[in-house]
């Protein structure tokens, strides 16, 4: 079974960020930065970045929260210290470290148009703000919040960058996110239509991300639509 290890990047401001690293046993066939959920680096996100890789996806997940020095999983119950870690989220440091984990993939022999992005719950909205800002192969947003109101002072609301996304996006949406109301999807999907790159945006009735319970069926066809995307558009 594919592992997961710690790489540490130097940052073009002296700082270090950590990432977690999968990567294929055999062939590359691209690179992929994912992007984590507000609780930080799960358990899911290793696993996740252990399933791309067994894919073939050379897999680096930067951790996020690095300037705050602590940068590891955020216990479940604690709200407030998750919301203290989002807010503090900006623009500027979210592109500073995905620049360095795609400079990463690069000096891995990874091809810039076989590079894309993905990520889940918080992660998913930076991956669309990280894909309207950078020349990218394609990009998967998973239940990302943010779409009207920014989660953060230092972020834009998603329907605000999604006509400026550079690469093929696909939206990937639960109804049953309470947080995230069907109107807002919708609107996000007008957006991201304005944009002339190829963008898909599905809904389903059930969970698809996150530790709580799931829809089986919907995890399964959503797992399979990003692959599919990135098989699609990065080659």
């Amino acid at each position: 079974m594919t592992q997961t290890r710690t790489e540490t990047l130097l940052l073009t401001d002296g700082s270090e960020l950590r990432c977690t690293v999968a990567a294929p046993d055999g062939v590359v066939r691209g690179g992929l930065v994912l992007l984590h959920e507000a609780r930080g680096v799960t358990d899911a996100v290793r696993g996740l970045a252990t399933s791309l890789a067994e894919e073939g996806w050379l897999t680096v997940a930067p951790h996020l929260y690095h300037r705050d020095g602590d940068d590891e999983q955020i216990d479940s119950d604690d709200d407030h210290r998750v919301a203290d870690k989002v807010s503090r989220l900006s623009g500027d440091s979210v592109l500073a470290d995905t620049d360095a984990a795609f400079a990463w993939l690069a000096q891995q022999g990874v091809a810039a148009d076989r590079m894309g992005i993905v990520g889940f719950g918080l992660g998913g909205s930076v991956a669309l703000v990280v894909a309207a800002s950078r020349t990218l192969g394609a990009a998967v947003t998973i239940s990302g919040g943010g779409i009207v109101a920014p989660l953060s002072e230092g972020l834009p609301s998603l329907v605000e960058v999604a006509g400026e996304l550079t690469c093929p996006w696909l939206g990937i949406y639960s109804d049953a996110v309470k947080a995230i109301p069907a109107e807002d999807v919708a609107k996000l999907r007008d957006a991201a239509a304005g944009a002339g790159v190829a963008t898909d945006v599905v809904r389903y009735p059930g969970p698809v991300e996150g530790e709580g319970e799931q829809d089986p069926a919907a995890v399964s066809d959503a797992w399979q639509r990003t692959l599919n995307w990135f098989d699609a558009h990065l080659r």
